[in-house]
């Protein structure tokens, strides 16, 4: 490795580490010595990771094999194991899950090295936790990843089954087969609610729809893992109509994968109108434009 990636303690005591297109913001709680020491577990597994995954970085461009993972290192098994349960109904690679993935490994090197009350990994708003006791974690769903604004708040409780918070839509970092402006999951772990939030993201969607622009995704960036495939580049007007029938596959995409316990709950959101599966978020997003569904 040629380069070091950038680690920096901020003035409020969280941790900063950055690396190419990695850029993590990490907190934690408890005993002096124990930050310090989740602090430097931290610093010491980002070293070199993107390199690791760079390595790989072909296969995991690759379509998801569901029954067979060909990657070796940690976390590309990790990203696999995300996604291979989709691989059987959709085209999706490993890199639906890279910055839960990612968040997960460095959340496990901090709870290695110390005793923590509470620990979160954040990468680019794909989150992982670890709550201990009486230690909660705040959640902001938020309309669309680019917007400033927070809709909503839910928060989360060390009992509660939830880990991993991710967010997806065309707005996001990465392209996206739908038009959701925001799809927020919450899931048992990070990787998983990553690999969740771009499949219902995609699924929130009205195909061949004269005011949605696409373009292959390889016109974009050559160097993507969707190749040819139509990626979302602008929504225009909606009717009341279209933006229900949009959420209502988003809907029953989310619907199916809380039935199946692959996550813990959804919000779906487009143009102000707002879905949300699962029972305490459907009381968070409450009153909505869209009445949402029962969970």
């Amino acid at each position: 490795m040629s380069r070091q990636p950038q680690i920096a303690l901020l003035p409020d005591r969280r941790l900063h580490l950055q690396d190419g297109p990695i850029d993590l913001i990490i907190g934690a709680e408890g005993a002096e010595a124990d930050i310090r020491a989740a602090y430097q577990a931290a610093a010491e597994r980002f070293t070199g990771l993107l390199d690791e995954l760079c390595s790989e970085l072909s296969e995991l461009r690759k379509a998801a094999d569901q029954d067979r993972c060909v990657v070796n290192g940690v976390v590309a098994r990790r990203m696999h194991a995300a996604v291979a349960p989709f691989a059987a109904e959709m085209f999706i690679t490993p890199m639906a899950a890279v910055a839960g993935a990612v968040a997960e490994e460095i959340l496990g090197a901090m709870r290695g090295a110390a005793t923590l009350a509470r620990a979160y990994v954040n990468n680019g708003g794909d989150i992982a936790l670890h709550l201990e006791d009486a230690a909660t974690f705040t959640v902001g769903l938020m309309d669309r990843p680019d917007a400033a604004g927070v809709m909503r708040r839910i928060t989360l409780h060390a009992a509660d089954a939830v880990r991993g918070v991710a967010t997806s839509g065309r707005h996001g970092r990465s392209f996206s087969l739908g038009i959701a402006d925001a799809v927020t999951v919450l899931a048992a772990s990070a990787a998983q609610a990553d690999a969740a939030a771009t499949v219902i993201a995609n699924a929130v969607d009205l195909p061949g729809h004269s005011a949605v622009v696409r373009r292959p995704a390889c016109e974009l960036q050559p160097d993507n893992d969707l190749g040819h495939r139509l990626v979302t580049c602008d929504v225009g007007a909606l009717s009341e109509t279209d933006m229900a029938t949009a959420l209502a596959a988003g809907e029953h995409c989310a619907q199916a994968l809380l039935s199946d316990g692959r996550i813990e709950g959804a919000v779906l959101q487009l143009h102000g109108a707002i879905r949300a599966v699962g029972a305490r978020l459907i009381e968070i997003v409450r009153p909505s434009r869209l009445r949402p569904a029962a969970a």
